[in-house]
C-alpha cells in the first residue's frame, strides 16, 4: 500500500485563496455521523496548517500524500496498521484459501504462456507479507511443476516498518537480511525455501523481464483529485484552514480550472469525480513492461467501473473516521476507478474485469478447496475459522461483492496472435485466463 511516484500536479499557490465555501456534502466527505468533539491536535495537522498558511488550499491528492506517506508522521511510514489491532484488515488476514488460489493464478497463467524458465513476483504494496507467504508456499507444495522455473521476489514498499515485518514472516531470520539504504534495492534475503527477495521503494527500480505482478489493497490509497460539477463547469475540491477554528481543516472549492482536470473524461456523465493521475502512471508501467517483456498484472482492490461518486474515507479502529480529523492517525483511501485503469492499458495490453471478488474466487475452486482443508481439519475450532474467513470473502454483503478483480495481460493471450481489433475476430484459440472464467488447469 504504498504511493509510488508523485502526480506533477502540485499545490494550487495564492491564485487559489479565493475559494468557495464547499456546500455539497457527499456521503464519505466526511463520515458525517460523529459527534462534533475536539480531537487533540497531531503534529501533521500542524505541519498541513502551516503549509496551507504559506502556500494556500491544497488539493485532497496531497492532503493525501501528506497524511499517508509524510516521512516523519506519515500514517503508512512508521506503524503497523493491519490486523485485529490495527485500523483494517485485508483478505490474506482473513483466510490462507486467498492466497493459495492467488498462487495458483500465476502458476495457471505461466503454464498457458508457455511455462518461461525464469520469472519475477513482483508485488507492490505487500502489507504484512502475508499474501506473498501463502503464494510461496503453494509455489512449494507445487515445486514438481516449477521444478526447473527460476523465480525470484521484488516487493516494492515505501514503509521501514511493514518491510521489517514481511521480512520476518517471509524470511523468518533463516539468513541475514543485506541492507543498503542508499541503494534502490534497499534490502535482501531468502525465503524460508531459499527463493530470493529483494525490496524496492520504486517499481521503476525493479529490473525489467517476464513478471507477474500483484496489486492489492494498493491503488485504493493512492492520492485522488476529487472534482464538483458546478455551472460554471468542474471545480476542483480543495483543503483549506476553517476560518471559524485555526487549528481545524474544512473543503472548498477552487474559485477556477486547476491543471487536474485535465484527467476527467470528455463524456462524463457524474456530477462528482475522483480521479488518481498516480494510478495512470502506474498502469502505464505496468503496461510498457507487460507488453515488452510479457507476463500478467492481478489487481484486486475495492472498485467500481466509472460508476460512483464520492469514495474518499478514513478508517480508524476498524470504523469509518473523518477524513479531516487527526490527520496522520486514520487510513485513507479512496474507491479504484477501473474504467480510468482500462482506458490507460488499452492501448499497450489487454484488461479483464472488474469482476467481484466472489466470482472470482469461484472460478478459482475456493469451495473445493475449503472442503479439503475442512476435511483435513479435526479442531472445531479451525473449521469455524475457515468457515468465517469463507464468508467473510465470498458474503455479497461483505467483501464478496465490495471487492473486485482486474488483469493486465499481453493482447495475444487474450486474442491470440497479435493485436485484434472488433473488426477482425482472433484466429488462434487461446485458454480462458482463470478466475474471468472458471480454472481449467488441475
Amino acid at each position: 500500500m504504498s504511493v509510488l511516484v508523485r502526480s506533477r500536479v502540485g499545490s494550487l499557490g495564492a491564485a487559489a485563496r479565493a475559494v468557495i465555501p464547499c456546500l455539497w456534502r457527499g456521503q464519505c466527505f466526511s463520515s458525517g455521523n460523529e459527534p462534533a468533539e475536539r480531537s487533540p491536535a497531531t503534529p501533521l495537522l500542524r505541519h498541513l496548517v502551516y503549509k496551507i498558511k504559506s502556500t494556500g488550499p491544497i488539493t485532497v491528492a496531497e492532503y493525501m500524500k501528506e497524511v499517508l506517506t509524510n516521512p516523519a508522521k506519515g500514517y503508512y511510514v512508521h506503524r503497523d496498521m493491519l490486523g485485529e489491532k490495527g485500523d483494517f484488515v485485508t483478505s490474506p488476514e482473513i483466510s490462507q484459501i486467498f492466497g493459495e488460489l492467488l498462487g495458483i493464478w500465476f502458476i495457471s497463467e505461466w503454464m498457458a504462456t508457455g511455462k518461461s524458465t525464469a520469472f519475477q513476483l513482483v508485488e507492490l504494496g505487500p502489507g504484512r507479507g502475508t499474501l506473498v507467504g501463502d503464494v510461496l508456499r503453494v509455489f512449494s507444495q507445487l515445486g514438481s511443476v516449477l521444478k526447473n522455473c527460476d523465480i525470484s521476489i521484488h516487493l516494492v514498499e515505501v514503509s521501514q516498518k511493514l518491510s521489517e515485518i514481511q521480512a520476518l514472516t517471509l524470511t523468518g531470520e533463516k539468513a541475514p537480511l543485506e541492507r543498503s539504504a542508499d541503494s534502490p534495492v534497499y534490502m535482501k534475503g531468502l525465503s524460508k525455501s531459499g527463493i530470493p527477495i529483494s525490496w524496492y521503494r520504486n517499481l521503476q527500480d525493479v529490473p525489467k523481464g517476464f513478471s507477474f505482478y500483484l496489486a492489492h489493497e494498493f491503488f485504493d490509497v493512492l492520492p485522488v483529485h476529487k472534482f464538483q460539477k458546478t455551472p460554471q463547469g468542474w471545480r476542483e475540491v480543495l483543503i483549506d484552514i476553517d476560518p471559524q477554528e485555526s487549528d481545524k481543516l474544512r473543503f472548498v472549492l477552487a474559485p477556477c480550472a486547476t491543471a487536474a482536470e485535465a484527467f476527467i473524461h470528455r463524456d462524463e456523465v457524474r456530477d462528482h469525480v475522483e480521479v488518481c493521475p498516480e494510478a495512470g502512471v502506474v498502469i502505464q508501467e505496468l503496461s510498457q513492461r507487460i507488453a515488452v517483456t510479457g507476463g500478467a498484472a492481478l489487481i484486486a482492490d475495492y472498485g467500481h467501473d466509472g460508476t460512483k461518486t464520492d469514495t474518499f474515507r478514513g478508517f480508524c479502529g476498524h470504523k469509518l473516521h473523518d477524513v479531516l480529523t487527526a490527520p496522520g492517525t486514520a487510513d485513507l483511501t479512496a474507491d479504484v476507478d477501473f474504467s480510468y485503469l482500462r482506458r490507460v492499458a488499452q492501448q499497450q495490453v489487454a484488461s479483464l474485469g472488474p469482476i467481484k471478488q466472489q466470482t472470482f474466487l469461484k472460478n478459482m475452486g475456493i469451495d473445493v478447496r475449503l472442503k479439503i482443508l475442512l476435511d483435513k481439519s479435526h479442531e472445531s475450532s479451525v473449521k469455524q475459522h475457515l468457515l468465517q474467513g469463507y464468508d467473510m470473502l465470498m458474503n455479497p454483503k461483505k467483501m464478496g461483492d465490495r471487492f473486485h478483480f482486474f488483469a493486465l495481460l499481453p493482447h495475444q493471450r487474450v486474442h491470440g496472435g497479435s493485436h485484434q481489433t472488433e473488426a477482425r475476430p482472433p484466429k488462434v484459440s487461446v485458454s480462458p485466463v482463470a478466475g474471468f472464467a472458471e480454472l481449467a488447469w488441475h
